[in-house]
C-alpha cells in the first residue's frame, strides 16, 4: 500500500529553536540548505505517522524563529517587558469560549479517507507533552509543550491547570522532590517543531492542592530565555542543564541567584565578548547531568549541539575546581563526534546509570538513524564502566514499526529521548525514542512497548471490521517524558509524546506480537495542549437548526481536528502536520487543509470516509490539490492559503509564486492553478489576503538574518496590475516578517498589516524598525502606524471585524481596538497566556482563535467593548 506523505529526513540538523512565549531573550540563526534527503516509504495507507520527521521539524524550527527575529538578533529583556506591558492593560468585557473541550480521537472511524492518519492505534489525542511527574497516591501532572501545567487526582484523567498565572507555559521538565514539592522548568528543551523558551524555573509547595503563582519562582532573572532539559537532585542542591550551561541552586533557601557551575563556552554567554556572535545559542548547551549517588561531589554533565561542535562531550569537576573533559566511559563514547543529545536516568537504589546518546557523526553519515546507543553502568557510577545495551538494529528487531529504509529507530533521537528506570527493579527500563522500549533484565532483550503505529503488522487494517481483533492500542508517536506512579495501590508508567499522556501497568501485559496491549490514553477532553496553526468555521449541514457549526484546525504533529455541532468527540479527517485551512463559512464540510509546503488537499463531505478507497481508488473523496510550488520546494512550511470573502470560489495561495484558483471546493487538481504573479527568484509568500479581486502578499527572502528582505505586492487575481509597493529600509513600515492581512471588505484599498518580531529596542539588526500594526486607506501607497498602546511582541494574526473594530493575535495575547478608537485592550478574559497564530471570524458572529499550545477558542466581540 502507498505511503501518502513522503516524509524527507535532513541528515543534519543545523539551527536550535529558541523563541519564547513570554520570555526575554530570542535568538536567529542562518540555516544552511538541506544537505541529504530520503523519503520515509512506510508499507501502509495511514498517511503521514504523526510524527515530526527531521526535515519537517527542523524546517519549522527555522521559521518560526525567522519570523520573530530576522533580521537580527533579539536582545534580552524583550518578552519580559512586552508581558510587564500586557499585564498594565485594560481588557474588554466577555469572556473566551474553550471549544476544543471534547476528546479528540485520532482513530475516529468516521474518517478513513486517503490522507487520514485514523486506525493507527494512538486513539484520543492531545498537544505535545515534554514534562511528566507522578507520586504514589495517585497525583499525576503533565506539561504541555506550549500550555502549561496540568494536574490530575485519579491517576490521570480529569485534569486541571495549575501554571495559568505564569509568564511562560512551556514546559521544560516536571519533577517531584523527596519532599513533595512540584519542580517545573519552563522553556522546552526539544531543538524541534517549534518550541518557545521559558522564563526559569518555579516550585510549588504543595502541588496536590495548590496552583503555580509567578512568586514561587527560584532564584532571580538567571535563567530566563532559556531552555531546560533537565533538573537534577542531590543533597540540598538542585542542578539544571540549559541551553546557557549547567546551573546549580538551593533546594532549601530558593532566594538568590542561581550558580552557574559550568559553561564550556563562557564568552558566547550574555554579556561575554562572543554574545552577539551568530553561533552563540548553540555554544553552551547542556544536556543532562549524572550526579554520583554515592558521593554528590562526583558529577558528570553531558553538554553539546545535537548536529557537533568542538565543546560536545562529557564533563566533570577537578579537584581544583575546574571542568575536565572525560577521556574514557568503557562503551560510552566520549568523542565530540558521537557525542549529541544525551539522557541520563538512575536506578532508585543506585545500583545502575542507563543513558541514551544520539551521534552528530551517525546523522551525518547513517539515512537511517542518529541513535549512537543505549548505555548501562552497572557500578551505579556516572563514570562507568559503560556497556552499550541497545542499538538501532537490536530495537528495530524488538518489534518495532519503522522498518523501511530512512526511517528507523532513533532517526529523530536528536528530538525524542526519554528513560526511565522502574524503582522497584532496576534492570526494568523505559527507553523512549519514536516509540517506547522496554527492558526487564537490564537490556539483555527488549519489546517494542509501544509502536510507533500498527499500520505495518497483520493485524491492521483500515476498516475496522476487517481487523483481526490482536492489534493493541500504542501510543501516539514522539516520545519526550516518562514518570511511574501508584493509584489506589497498583503502579503506572506515564509517558509524554507528541500526543499527549499515556498510561500502562508497570507490569503489564503484552499481546501475541510482544508489544504491551494494555495502553490507555489519558487525553480525556480535561487537557488541552494542542497546537493549532490554524481554524476555519463553517455551517454544520446535518444540524436541523440551521446554527450549528464545524470547527477545524490545522494542528502540530495532529492532522487537521474537525468537531461537528453535535459531536461527542472531535474526529482526525486529515494526517500528518495540519498548516493552513479553507472552510466554506456555509458548508462546514468543504475543507481544504494544508499539509506543509502548500501541499493542499480538498474534501467536500468532511473526509467521511470507510476507508474502501484502498481496495476502489474512486471512493475516495479527498483530493490533493497542490499549487505547482509543493513540488519545488518554493512554499514556507506552512505557507499562506485564503479565500475572497466576496467569492467562496475564489482562492489564493503563495509560495514563491501567487497563485489563484477559481473553482472553489470543486477543485481536483493542482493543474487548476494559475500564477498571478512570480515574487521572484528566493522570495516566498508569508501572507496574503484578497477581496473583490485585489491582492495583497507579504514575502520574504532571503527570511533568515543574513541579508533579511521583505516587501508586499498587490495585483488582481486575473494577473494583471501587479507591482511590488515601494518599502524602503528604514521607511515607515519595519523591515520585518509581514505575518499578516486584514482587508476591509467594502473597500481593498483600505488594509491593515501585522508584523512579527521585535521592534528597534529590541532588534540588533539594521532596520528592524518600530510598530507592529499599520494601516493604509490607498492601496499601501502610504500607511500609518496604528500600533499605539501594543505590547511590543510578535505580531501573528489581524482581523477587521465587520463593524470595523480590529481584533490582533500576539505570541502573548488577543487584543481589540474598538470603532472609533486609537488604543487597544487586551480581548476578554481566560484566554490563557499563549500564542494566538490565526483568528477567524465563524457564520455564528464569534471570533474563532487558534492558539499555539491551548486548543481553540471563541468569543463574541459583538458584545465586547
Amino acid at each position: 500500500m502507498p505511503d501518502r506523505q513522503h516524509r524527507r529526513l535532513l541528515a543534519i540538523a543545523v539551527t536550535l529553536t529558541a523563541i519564547g512565549l513570554t520570555t526575554t531573550q530570542a535568538f536567529a540563526a542562518p540555516v544552511p540548505a538541506p544537505t541529504t534527503t530520503a523519503t520515509h516509504d512506510g508499507t501502509t495507507g495511514g498517511g503521514d505517522g504523526g510524527s515530526d520527521d527531521a526535515h519537517n521539524s527542523m524546517e519549522s524550527t527555522a521559521q518560526f524563529t525567522e519570523a520573530r527575529t530576522a533580521p537580527g538578533v533579539v536582545a534580552p529583556g524583550a518578552y519580559g517587558a512586552a508581558w510587564a506591558q500586557l499585564k498594565s492593560l485594560p481588557r474588554t468585557g466577555g469572556e473566551w469560549e474553550h471549544v476544543t473541550t471534547k476528546p479528540y480521537n485520532s482513530d475516529d472511524p468516521r474518517y478513513r479517507d486517503i490522507n487520514s492518519n485514523s486506525s493507527g492505534g494512538s486513539g484520543n489525542v492531545t498537544g505535545r507533552i515534554t514534562g511528566l511527574a507522578a507520586d504514589d497516591d495517585g497525583h499525576v501532572y503533565a506539561g504541555g509543550a506550549n500550555g502549561g501545567v496540568f494536574r490530575s487526582r485519579t491517576g490521570g484523567g480529569d485534569w486541571e491547570p495549575i501554571a495559568e498565572k505564569l509568564p511562560s507555559l512551556s514546559t521544560g521538565t516536571l519533577d517531584l522532590d523527596g519532599s513533595g514539592r512540584l519542580w517545573y522548568a519552563t522553556g522546552e528543551a526539544n531543538t524541534g517543531a517549534t518550541t518557545y523558551v521559558g522564563t526559569g524555573v518555579y516550585v510549588l509547595a504543595d502541588p496536590k492542592h495548590g496552583k503555580f503563582q509567578p512568586g514561587d519562582r527560584v532564584g532571580g532573572a538567571e535563567l530566563e530565555s532559556t531552555t531546560i532539559h533537565a533538573l537534577r537532585f542531590a543533597g540540598d542542591k538542585v542542578w539544571a542543564a540549559t541551553s546557557r550551561g549547567v546551573w546549580s541552586h538551593s533546594t532549601t533557601t530558593l532566594t538568590g541567584p542561581w550558580t552557574l557551575e559550568f559553561a564550556p563556552n563562557p564568552d558566547y554567554l550574555p554579556g561575554g565578548s562572543k554574545a552577539a556572535d551568530p553561533s552563540a545559542p548553540y555554544k553552551n548547551i547542556a544536556n543532562d547531568i549524572a550526579i554520583d549517588p554515592k558521593d554528590p561531589s562526583k558529577v558528570v554533565v553531558a553538554v553539546g549541539w545535537r548536529s557537533g561542535d568542538t565543546y560536545n562531550g562529557f564533563y566533570s569537576k577537578a579537584t581544583d575546581g575546574s571542568w575536565q573533559r572525560v577521556g574514557s566511559l568503557g562503551d560510552l563514547p566520549t568523542d565530540a563526534a558521537n557525542v549529541g543529545t544525551v539522557t541520563f536516568a538512575r536506578s532508585a537504589d543506585g545500583s545502575r546509570y542507563y543513558a541514551i546518546d544520539e551521534s552528530p557523526a551517525v546523522m551525518a553519515s547513517n539515512p537511517d538513524t542518529g541513535l549512537k546507543g543505549v548505555y548501562v553502568s552497572k557500578s551505579g557510577s556516572p563514570f562507568g564502566p559503560w556497556t552499550l545495551i541497545a542499538d538501532k538494529d537490536k530495537l528495530m528487531g524488538s518489534g518495532s514499526a519503522l522498518q523501511g529504509a530512512g526511517y528507523q529507530p532513533g532517526i529523530q533521537s536528536w528530538y525524542n529521548q526519554f528513560l526511565q528506570v522502574d524503582p522497584a527493579n532496576p534492570d526494568h527500563v523505559y527507553a523512549g525514542l519514536e516509540e517506547v522500549f522496554e527492558t526487564t533484565n537490564g537490556g539483555t532483550s527488549w519489546i517494542t512497548a509501544a509502536p510507533y503505529w500498527n499500520n505495518p503488522f497483520p493485524c491492521w487494517s483500515i476498516d475496522p471490521t476487517k481487523q483481526t481483533g490482536d492489534c493493541s492500542p500504542t501510543t501516539h508517536s514522539d516520545q519526550h517524558a516518562a514518570a511511574i506512579g501508584t493509584y489506589q495501590g497498583k503502579p503506572s508508567v506515564y509517558v509524554g509524546n507528541d500526543g499527549g499522556v499515556y498510561r500502562r501497568p508497570v507490569n503489564g501485559q503484552l499481546d501475541a506480537y510482544g508489544r504491551g496491549k494494555d495502553w490507555t490514553s489519558l487525553a480525556d477532553g480535561t487537557i488541552d495542549t494542542l497546537q493549532y496553526y490554524s481554524v476555519g468555521v463553517g455551517k454544520d449541514p446535518a444540524d436541523p437548526s440551521g446554527r450549528g457549526v464545524i470547527v477545524s484546525g490545522g494542528l502540530q504533529d495532529n492532522g487537521e481536528s474537525i468537531l461537528r455541532a453535535h459531536d461527542k468527540v472531535m474526529g482526525s479527517n486529515f494526517g500528518g502536520d495540519g498548516g493552513d485551512t479553507i472552510v466554506d463559512p456555509n458548508n462546514g464540510c468543504d475543507i481544504a487543509q494544508e499539509y506543509v509546503y502548500l501541499d493542499m488537499w480538498v474534501t467536500q463531505n468532511c473526509a467521511v470516509n470507510n476507508g474502501s478507497w484502498l481496495a476502489d481508488p474512486t471512493k475516495a473523496t479527498s483530493y490533493e490539490v497542490a499549487p505547482p510550488d509543493k513540488d519545488t520546494n518554493a512554499a514556507r512550511f506552512i505557507a499562506p492559503l485564503t479565500t475572497d470573502p466576496k467569492n467562496i470560489n475564489t482562492w489564493v495561495a503563495g509560495g514563491r509564486h501567487i497563485w489563484v484558483q477559481n473553482k472553489g471546493f470543486a477543485i481536483r487538481s493542482g493543474s487548476e492553478w494559475t500564477s498571478a504573479y512570480d515574487l521572484g527568484a528566493g522570495h516566498v509568500a508569508t501572507a496574503v489576503a484578497t477581496v473583490n479581486g485585489t491582492v495583497y502578499a507579504g514575502w520574504c527572502g532571503p527570511c533568515n538574518n543574513k541579508g533579511f528582505t521583505r516587501g508586499i505586492a498587490v495585483g488582481k487575481t486575473d494577473s494583471t496590475g501587479w507591482h511590488q509597493l515601494n518599502l524602503p529600509v528604514g521607511g515607515t513600515l519595519p523591515n520585518r516578517y509581514v505575518s499578516s492581512f486584514a482587508v476591509d471588505e467594502n473597500d481593498a484599498q483600505h488594509i491593515v498589516v501585522a508584523f512579527s518580531g521585535f521592534s528597534r529596542a529590541w532588534t540588533e539588526g539594521p532596520g528592524a524598525g518600530i510598530g507592529h500594526l499599520f494601516e493604509s486607506h490607498d492601496g499601501g501607497a502610504t500607511w500609518s502606524d496604528i500600533s499605539a498602546n501594543l505590547p511590543d511582541v510578535p505580531a501573528d494574526t489581524v482581523k477587521l471585524l465587520p463593524d470595523g473594530a480590529i481584533a490582533l493575535g500576539t505570541d502573548v495575547a488577543a487584543f481589540y481596538r474598538a470603532p472609533g478608537e486609537s488604543a487597544f485592550k487586551v480581548l476578554g478574559e481566560d484566554l490563557p497566556t499563549t500564542s494566538v497564530l490565526q483568528l477567524r471570524t465563524g457564520p455564528d458572529g464569534k471570533l474563532y482563535a487558534a492558539t499555539f499550545g491551548r486548543g481553540i477558542w471563541a468569543i463574541n466581540t459583538r458584545r465586547d467593548s
